[in-house]
């Protein structure tokens, strides 16, 4: 069966053909990076200008002199490190209640086939089309009457419940193959055992992706942490950046910005292979 093209076989393998199909290829890569790293270069410059530069119309591409005070008053002004840290321990501790709550949730609905099983997961998933701040009054009441104000747990348990990241590890738990699985109970593992032992170790990909979603969600989150912690040394960075501002030059605020991004951004770089693995195999085969 011919797969039908805009250019023909015959005219690429042509040397005209292959000069311009290179040269379009070319000139579609460098468009695309430059429409994805401009914003990020402008973002890294920006820092590195004067206030006066900053605000000037029309713009300078390029620094006129090139400052890098703005990310020292941006870590020192604005306590990065402390905010930062703060950010890691709420985003840990909702990744590893995520992980292992939702991996054993998962596991249940999709190998030890509960009773109302299916009605259960169709609920799970039915929490996907209520907006996220619709829940905001009822999480905060609930937070507020357990005393975890101003605590990180308040950012850990909701956290835990995460209709998307579940029904992702069910589809990948669904797609495992069964003769492994009773291969394993023929041998006398049990349930735990075989989660232990054969699930979790083919379930790599899966679950690095759902450490992805886990960690950006709580990294950019605002709105609940804001709501949460009172204590401005508790706060997260995302929080940080918008209380401190106030009285801040706007080049260390972008400078501050830069480096908030900078864990986000290494973390897709280092694990992007396993993402990409992760969701084209968490779901997506039928």
């Amino acid at each position: 069966m011919s797969t039908r093209t805009l250019i023909s076989p015959a005219t690429l393998a042509r040397p005209r053909g292959k000069a311009v199909y290179w040269t379009v290829f070319t000139a579609v890569v460098v468009l695309f990076a430059l429409a994805f790293l401009f914003p990020v270069y402008w973002m890294v410059t920006g820092a590195m200008k004067s206030p006066d530069e900053v605000a000037r119309t029309p713009p300078t591409l390029v620094p006129h002199h090139w400052h890098l005070g703005g990310y020292t008053d941006a870590w020192d002004l604005m306590q990065l490190p402390q905010h930062l840290w703060n950010t890691v321990v709420q985003a840990a501790g909702a990744w590893a209640f995520q992980l292992v709550f939702c991996t054993a949730a998962a596991y249940a609905l999709s190998r030890l086939r509960p009773a109302f099983g299916g009605v259960v997961l169709g609920g799970i998933l039915a929490t996907l089309m209520v907006p996220a701040q619709a829940l905001v009054v009822p999480k905060y009441l609930t937070v507020a009457d357990l005393g975890l104000l101003n605590d990180p747990v308040a950012i850990w348990l909701p956290a835990v419940a995460n209709a998307f990241n579940l029904y992702l590890l069910k589809r990948f738990f669904d797609q495992l193959p069964r003769d492994v699985l009773e291969a394993a109970e023929i041998d006398g593992a049990g349930k735990l055992r075989t989660l232990w032992s054969i699930v979790l170790p083919m379930s790599r990909p899966v679950l690095g992706v759902v450490s992805i979603f886990a960690l950006v969600a709580v990294w950019q989150d605002f709105l609940w942490p804001l709501m949460v912690f009172s204590d401005t040394d508790k706060q997260p960075i995302s929080v940080a950046l918008v209380q401190l501002s106030q009285n801040i030059r706007l080049t260390v605020l972008i400078a501050a910005m830069v480096i908030a991004s900078i864990p986000m951004v290494a973390l897709f770089l280092l694990f992007q292979r396993q993402i990409i693995a992760g969701i084209s195999a968490g779901g997506t085969k039928g």
